[in-house]
């Protein structure tokens, strides 16, 4: 089915007879008899009568019956509405979804289950109730090791609401670092799907995960560092060690062209990474792992993001992107650990020119309207406008940063270069000036004193814009 079927919609007759007889559930029209009907169905399923069978059995998918699947979507439906949420609640609803979870076989029931349970927990009281249920959270758990992209997807988003409760984030937090396994999973999916929505939501989980506890994301990053010490040889081409690197990488590169948000989780995903020195390491120590991911974050921010001949407003829309791009590359910059690749490659003009193209950018975006009209939401106009300027700041800070690295880099036959080409221009070079002064004054002065080497009339000149570096120099 593409989409869920709406609620049962009462006849009048029936609505009359329900309303009289205290059968709707809370405020809204639906049936409490009905929904017990439903429940009742779904036990049946799972009774020992029904689920025994032989082994050959077992084996085999089960179907949901058609007139069931209705059924059940429509109670999915309605768990988005609070009174049905509780009412499921009350009525121990949770016992009988984590029954078929933990006994039936059948992937689209047990998505609907998931489905529901997270429909119910956007709601904090029930939430809280859910997570402190040890078996059902184990029971949910369980649900990351399955194989039916669509029970995995519901399976994250219900994981991922509960980790947005910060009342229960620590719960799950540590039931996931009491299931390693769940580590090959959540890998197994970045590295092999190809179901979008599927990695994105995977992708909003581990990149909660990590910005709730670093612990967690320590022992993920040194999941793959070795193979088990205890584990044969023969079994090692068997068993393949995830890297929780390549896994993002890879994820990352599925998303890129389809889901702009994704691609922003997972390098948020690569920046939090780098916050600690293992982080960095697991990037930088393999040449191949070192490769892929400055290729694709080069690529990202020279030939995707913030091109010359997009309109400067675009960079609201990347902002929190590029910030996580250019940080990732900062720390894998200043790491120097491939520095003969990156001189081989030429890469320092390149990102000069984006670096100075993004802080062009960001002093348009945060230029405020002379005559801005006032209105009834003003408030809520200077909210958004704060943050967008924290986010803002935030990259301009980022680029800064990565701008003095570059620059302190830069050879004199680069710095000729690039004036012959124009990535160091006038106007390219006043905007880098006005940005990084007064923070980086040394790092501007040594770069003032090469281009006085290379072309002493344009260092002059452009002294002429700074006079506190011509008194220094």
């Amino acid at each position: 089915m593409d989409r869920n079927p709406s609620p049962p919609t009462p006849s009048r007759e029936d609505e009359d007879t329900e309303v009289a007889g205290g059968d709707c559930i809370g405020s809204t029209v639906y049936s409490k008899h009905w929904l017990f009907g439903v429940l009742s169905g779904l036990i049946q399923i799972v009774t020992p009568e029904n689920t025994k069978s032989n082994s050959d059995d077992e084996e085999q998918v089960m179907e949901l019956d058609e007139e069931m699947e209705n059924e059940i979507c429509k109670v999915w439906d309605m768990s988005m509405d609070q009174d049905v949420a509780l009412f499921l609640q009350e009525f121990n609803a949770p016992d009988i979804f984590m029954g078929v979870l933990a006994k039936s076989k059948c992937p689209r029931l047990r998505e609907i289950c998931v489905g529901i349970l997270g429909n119910m927990a956007c709601f904090q009281e029930i939430c809280v109730s859910l997570s402190n249920d040890k078996n059902l959270g184990q029971v949910l758990l369980h649900c990351l090791y399955d194989s039916d992209p669509p029970t995995l997807l519901e399976t994250s988003r219900l994981l991922l609401t509960c980790l947005s409760q910060t009342e229960v984030a620590s719960v799950w937090v540590e039931r996931t670092r009491e299931y390693p396994a769940i580590y090959d999973s959540i890998c197994f999916i970045m590295s092999s799907s190809t179901n979008v929505d599927l990695l994105v939501k995977v992708g909003e989980v581990v990149d909660k995960l990590f910005d709730l506890d670093e612990k967690l994301m320590l022992e993920w990053i040194r999941n793959g560092a070795a193979p088990p010490l205890d584990q044969p040889k023969e079994d090692s081409e068997e068993q393949p060690v995830f890297k929780i690197v390549p896994c993002v990488l890879e994820a990352a590169k599925q998303v890129r062209s389809e889901n702009p948000e994704g691609l922003d989780v997972y390098m948020h995903i690569l920046q939090l990474l780098t916050t600690v020195d293992d982080g960095i390491q697991a990037i930088v120590q393999c040449p191949d792992t070192w490769k892929d991911t400055w290729n694709l974050l080069f690529d990202l921010v020279c030939h995707e993001f913030c091109q010359s001949d997009d309109p400067p407003i675009i960079l609201q829309e990347q902002k929190t992107v590029l910030a996580s791009v250019f940080s990732v590359l900062s720390a894998m910059y200043a790491s120097q650990a491939e520095q003969e690749y990156l001189k081989v490659e030429k890469v320092d003009l390149p990102l000069i020119d984006s670096l100075i193209r993004v802080l062009e950018n960001v002093e348009h975006c945060q230029k405020k309207p002379e005559n801005s009209t006032e209105s009834n939401t003003e408030e809520t106009q200077k909210s958004d406008l704060t943050q967008e300027d924290f986010h803002l700041k935030i990259l301009k800070d980022i680029s800064c940063e990565f701008l003095s690295n570059i620059l302190q880099a830069l050879t004199k036959e680069t710095v000729a270069q690039g004036l012959k080409e124009g990535q160091l221009s006038k106007q390219k070079c006043s905007c880098a000036f006005q940005n990084l002064l007064p923070f980086y004054n040394p790092v501007v002065e040594d770069f003032i004193k090469i281009l006085h080497e290379v072309d002493k009339a344009f260092a002059d000149d452009l002294e002429e814009s700074f006079p506190s570096l011509k008194v220094q120099t």
